[in-house]
């Protein structure tokens, strides 16, 4: 093979997953699974799926330009409690002392009943802290058990000096060691210190798994570095890895997201990754996925994860029934009890069957429903078996079963309740759409999402199961990903780097928002982005009082869209026309830049329960394959050479701004201009709007064109 791929692993618990993909089209060329090798480590597994691809794909090292792994070692760990014991070194002088000393001995934490994270914890007066000093608190630590240090001082993030030195001395030593200002520039000592000793536990395992599979890819003779996922849907370096390895955790959910993000051109929906146990629900608004501060053991970290819903409702949940009455959905599993799914039953094995009740598990209630077939097996009652008989799974679908066998099923179930085959699939749909329902509700709540526009969107070997009866129930829009059952090794494989930095600074100023947008660059190049493929967008909390710096890059020197096949103006003017709920012809093109166009259409809302139709002018920026990056109403916009920044686009914002005795209100600002685009929502004056600005487009000839889209 002459072209240039790219490779993705996914490893899970059950399976390994990987998959080939074209460099230049993105296309799928090649997919794998096998299971995950536990025994001999999940390298082993790593190498063989690699070397096996390679021989059978004739792939050739060279050919290799990028190579991701995604895993769920960090959070396996953490939920069985796999983790090293921490020795935390607290430190402060004069009036912090004391609180510090309390803040920075966060204790054992509870990772899953009965599994503990064990910390340690002795504290130094900063102004004591020597070489000698360092040493002994260590070796202190490491007595009573300790096999990692966190250095944690208040205030290391305005001066890191004393954690680098308590670092540099438990290295010495012969040990783990990291400092609460290397994961989080964030004010608040006792989360950064519990972030931090949570990272550290992770240390010695990710560093053996990281190193171990870092040699299985250098085997294969493939030259492009290993990247590994991040929890964000990014990727990093595996030397990162080796300080962060905190940032992998969660970063299975992220897989699935990422790879539909990219794969699947979705400007705003809900994911969902189906699985046979669970389902994983996550976000997508303006073509970005939604991330919030990760919980581990029920505390809060400044860990920023995916936003992610999961729910025991998925293709194999079992059917729970009560005095002959469908109650219930899961959570238990096919899966879990051990029982084949009575929809993927061989022709001819369930012609005549009885229903009879079991317990998954011990201690679970015996109201979950199996079938016994005339051959004496037993097979589970399951959601994708409803979901087969009421037509939802198309054919060709990962989930598709067999219709005879599931038939025989379900009407031995309704004959059990009284009730048609049907009519029991129904309620069980019911039923399981129903908690859904309340879950995807609150999301487009929360996230403000415009549910005439969103769409479901179904990954994972369940997909289908779910997202077409769902989208039914709530009268909204659904697709299924393509390749739904290895999105998430796909997402892997297509993922860009990523990096996150955030200060506690109240009212940053030009200055403090320069500062940390040169320094986010320098981290995720460090981290194995090219710079000139680098996205930083800025984020003002004034309640938090939180300044956040967030990049995006590509690990290549020439970033290319998927499927990037260009569309004519008419093709992209009924996209722009169907996000808005518009008519095509009602829908009109009116200014682009580089990759961006603007069209303007009447939206048409409904008020009074539909008595009233209301008619709103409305913008969507669509990009050249046909994305919708931007969708407002009552939005103004102005195209203008960069030349012309300081008249026409600072009246421009003059003009869209609020004033009030108080203050200024500017208004919420993207900027689209070559192939970027610009959030600038979250700057709080025209000032530091402005500064943002030029910093970013300081390269830009004097008559290139900038398109600027503004909204209160």
């Amino acid at each position: 093979m002459s072209k240039k791929v790219r490779i993705g692993i996914d490893v899970g618990g059950t399976f390994t997953d990987a998959v080939v993909i074209d460099a230049d089209t993105y296309e799928v060329l090649a997919k794998k699974k096998i299971p995950t090798t536990h025994e001999e480590g999940v390298a082993h597994g790593v190498v063989r799926i690699i070397s096996e691809l390679m021989e059978e794909q004739h792939i050739a090292p060279g050919d290799v330009s990028f190579i991701a792994h995604g895993t769920t070692q960090a959070t396996n760990a953490l939920l069985e409690g796999d983790v090293a014991s921490v020795g935390i070194l607290g430190m402060a002088t004069g009036m912090d002392a004391r609180g510090a000393k309390g803040e920075t001995a966060v204790g054992d934490i509870e990772l899953a009943p009965h599994k503990y994270l064990k910390s340690y914890h002795t504290f130094l007066d900063s102004k004591i802290l020597s070489e000698d000093t360092a040493a002994e608190a260590i070796r202190s630590l490491r007595n009573q058990g300790a096999q990692v240090i966190v250095a944690s001082e208040a205030f290391s993030v305005d001066d890191p000096a004393n954690e680098q030195k308590i670092i540099a001395k438990a290295e010495e030593m012969g040990l783990y060691c990291t400092g609460g200002h290397e994961i989080s520039q964030l004010y608040g000592l006792k989360m950064r210190t519990r972030t931090a000793v949570v990272n550290a536990s992770l240390i010695p395992k990710m560093m053996e798994t990281a190193n171990m599979t870092e040699q299985a890819v250098r085997d294969t003779k493939i030259e492009s570095d290993l990247m590994i996922m991040r929890c964000d849907g990014g990727v990093m370096s595996i030397e990162e890895v080796r300080k962060r390895p905190i940032l992998t955790m969660l970063s299975g959910l992220a897989a699935g997201v990422a790879g539909a993000l990219m794969y699947e051109k979705v400007s705003d929906g809900i994911f969902f990754e189906a699985g046979g146990t669970s389902v994983d629900i996550s976000v997508i608004k303006n073509g970005k996925v939604m991330i919030k501060y990760a919980q581990v053991g029920g505390h809060k970290t400044y860990l920023q994860s995916l936003d992610v819903r999961t729910l025991g409702v998925a293709g194999g949940s079992m059917i729970r029934v009560r005095d002959k009455k469908i109650v219930d959905v899961g959570p238990r599993s096919a899966h879990i009890a051990g029982k084949e799914y009575e929809c993927f039953a061989p022709d001819g094995a369930i012609a005549s069957a009885k229903v009879q009740m079991v317990s998954p598990r011990a201690d679970d209630p015996c109201e979950y429903a199996t079938v016994l077939a005339q051959d004496g097996r037993e097979y589970s009652l399951t959601l994708a078996g409803a979901a087969n008989l009421l037509g939802y799974v198309p054919d060709g679908d990962y989930a598709r079963g067999h219709d005879a066998p599931n038939r025989a099923a379900w009407e031995a179930l309704g004959a059990y309740a009284g009730v048609s085959a049907e009519e029991a699939a129904r309620q069980v749909m019911d039923l399981a759409m129903g908690k859904l329902a309340v879950v995807v509700e609150d999301l487009i709540a929360e996230y403000e999402l415009d549910r005439s526009f969103i769409s479901l969107v179904g990954g994972g070997g369940s997909g289908a199961v779910i997202v077409n009866a769902l989208a039914e129930k709530m009268k909204v829009r659904c697709q299924m990903a393509k390749n739904a059952p290895y999105i998430s090794t796909i997402g892997v494989a297509l993922a860009m780097v990523r990096e996150q930095l955030e200060r506690t600074i109240a009212n940053p100023t030009d200055e403090d928002i320069k500062h940390i947008r040169a320094d986010i660059i320098e981290r995720i190049v460090r981290s194995g982005a090219k710079e000139d493929t680098v996205d930083v967008s800025i984020e003002i909390d004034a309640q938090k009082n939180i300044l956040r710096a967030i990049a995006t890059g590509a690990t290549e020197l020439r970033q290319k869209d998927l499927g990037a096949g260009e569309l004519s103006r008419e093709e992209l003017g009924k996209i722009a026309a169907d996000s808005l709920g518009a008519r095509a012809e009602q829908t009109q093109y009116v200014c682009g830049t580089g990759r961006w166009n603007l069209f303007e259409g009447d939206m048409q809302k409904k008020a009074l329960g539909g008595l009233i139709k209301l008619k709103r002018k409305g913008v969507a920026v669509v990009d050249r394959e046909g994305v919708v990056r931007l969708r407002r109403e009552k939005a103004a916009y102005i195209t203008f050479p960069k030349c012309r920044r300081q008249d026409a686009f600072n009246h421009f914002l003059d003009d869209h701004t609020t004033y009030s005795d108080a203050n200024a209100t500017i208004p919420k600002v993207f900027v689209f201009y070559k192939e970027k685009m610009l959030d600038l929502t979250g700057m709080q004056t025209a000032e530091q709007l402005y500064s943002i600005l030029d910093v970013e487009t300081e390269m830009m000839a004097p008559d290139e064109e900038i398109l600027a889209v503004a909204y209160q």
